[in-house]
This record gives structure tokens, sequence and C-alpha cells, in this order.
């Protein structure tokens, strides 16, 4: 029930998330076990529900916890108005020929194949990702992404889609020729956003495992 804290203060806490770990509680018994139950374990007395932001369960990295509703809605609001810059890595399976550009795919919920999600450009929502090519390695490419949205599975799904890159993240299930077991390739490796408390900008890394 450990859970690795990279920053912490009276304000907020961030934590490297491990793959394979819920963000949140789901429904059932089962599926308890996730960051915020381990956090409100390890720091009694922060909010009931302190998550500002989430990240897939397949996905590890940096994720910020308020300890307070008055931060808690500081950092929602950062994060609704884009002020907060979030950068990733990820390996993709295949290789992309150009050196960066940017994404912008309209995507919904397949009510039909939950969780997925597909391309709507009339009925989806709008994802935005820029991207940087950093290394062509073999048969696989490794990618930096800054997403100035946050939809739900937008880089795997913009990595994925023929419009996007048009290969998957290597191990992703819903996208890409993942297995069951399998790790995905994606990593929240910085954060930088305005600290609710002093007003200072906090710049956070973390190293992707796999890189």
């Amino acid at each position: 029930m450990s859970l690795d804290i990279v920053y912490q203060d009276t304000d907020l806490v961030i934590v490297d998330k491990p793959s394979g770990l819920l963000s949140v509680p789901g429904r059932g018994a089962d599926k308890q076990d996730c960051v915020v139950n381990r956090v409100k374990r390890l720091i009694p007395g922060i909010m009931d529900q302190p998550a500002v932001h989430r990240l897939d369960m397949a996905t590890s990295g940096l994720m910020v916890l308020a300890r307070s509703a008055d931060i808690h809605r500081n950092l929602s609001q950062q994060f609704e108005r884009r002020w907060v810059e979030k950068k990733y890595l990820a390996l993709l399976e295949g290789i992309v020929e150009a050196a960066a550009g940017e994404i912008r795919l309209a995507f919904r919920l397949d009510p039909d194949n939950r969780p997925h999600q597909v391309y709507d450009p009339i009925q989806g929502k709008l994802g935005i990702t820029r991207w940087k090519r950093l290394s062509v390695n073999g048969i696989t490419t490794r990618i930096e992404f800054t997403p100035l949205t946050g939809r739900t599975h937008q880089l795997r799904l913009h990595a994925s889609h023929p419009k996007g890159l048009g290969t998957p993240i290597v191990g992703d299930p819903l996208y890409g020729n993942g297995k069951k077991g399998d790790r995905m390739l994606l990593h929240a490796a910085q954060l930088q956003f305005r600290h609710p408390g002093n007003g200072q900008t906090m710049h956070i890394v973390s190293k992707a495992p796999f890189f």
C-alpha cells in the first residue's frame, strides 16, 4: 500500500503513480485500492476527494492532489483554463516520419464498447495535442506529448488513429496490440503550474521507467 510521494507541503501532494494502479476508487470492493485511498492513509486529515486530475490506470507518472477544498478549487481552475503544462513520454509501436506537429481530433465515448473512445467530428469533443519525435529505435518511436486539452484517452487515441500519428502506444490494450498484463508505455513526466499558496511556479519532473 506504499506510494512514491515526490513532493508535499501543507497545501498539496504530488505522487508518482505506478502503472496498473487506479487514480480514484471505482465501483466494487476490488476497485478500492487507488492513489486517493493510499494518500488518505498516508496523510491523515487530507480532504475526502483530493484528486485534482486523473491518469488512466495503465498510465504512470505525476498526479496532483489537494489537501483542502480551497487548494483543490484553485488547482482545478488552472487545469480548466489550460494554465497547467503537462508533458508525457511514450513509446509507439511504429515509426513516425515527421519531426513534430499538432493533432486536433474530436472524439467521444463509444457507449457500446466502454471505455473505448471513437473519432466523431460532429458530436465529439475536440482534443488538442502537440507532439515531438525524440528518437526512432528499430521499429519503435519515442514521442513527447504536450496535451493542451484533457480528454479521456486523448493521447492514446491521438497516437493510434490514422488521422493522428497512426501508430499506437506500446502495450495499449484498447487502441493497440497490448495484451492483458502488458505494461502500457505512457508516462506523465512533467507538470508545471502555479502554487496556489505562494504563487511560485512549480516544475516537477519524473523519469519514465521505460526510456
